[in-house]
């Protein structure tokens, strides 16, 4: 993939839902840009994306991106939250992982903090799409601390 594309991706299944996983890690995610749909039975977010497939070199060395992405899954019965309360507006969470709950017909998004969005789905629907030019950052996740300094 070229740095400069954007992504576009859709999970039908657990191992499509690793790869969603995977380039979304250590994205930030503000408690304010996840909306769900009820009469849609869908549940979007909008992340502040690290792309870690578009590290770049430069005069000072290498040059990390961000972007915008949205995340979204579709045949969504339930959204509930936990270790954030969804009034906390102004809270943002890193999103460590996408995955299969241990439940059946659930997928947890999985924040630091012990914080953890659960979805009651009907079937594995979930696409990531990438929105506009990202930009340069100097910061790359620290996963030794398990800290994001962004």
């Amino acid at each position: 993939m070229a740095s400069d594309a954007l992504l576009r991706l859709r999970a039908e299944d657990a191992e499509d839902l690793a790869v969603i996983s995977a380039v979304v890690q250590d994205a930030l995610v503000s408690v304010k840009d996840l909306t769900y749909d009820r009469a849609e039975r869908r549940f979007t977010l909008v992340a502040n994306r690290f792309r870690w497939e578009g590290r770049r070199e430069d005069a000072n060395g290498a040059t990390f991106e961000r972007t915008l992405c949205a995340v979204s899954f579709a045949a969504v019965e339930r959204a509930s939250y936990r270790g954030f309360r969804r009034r906390d507006d102004e809270r943002i969470l890193s999103l460590l992982a996408i995955r299969m709950g241990d439940k059946p017909g659930t997928i947890d998004l999985e924040f630091s903090g012990d914080a953890t969005l659960r979805l009651g789905v009907s079937a594995i629907r979930a696409y990531a799409t990438d929105m506009g030019e990202a930009w340069p950052t100097a910061w790359q996740p620290d996963h030794s601390s398990g800290d994001d300094p962004q």
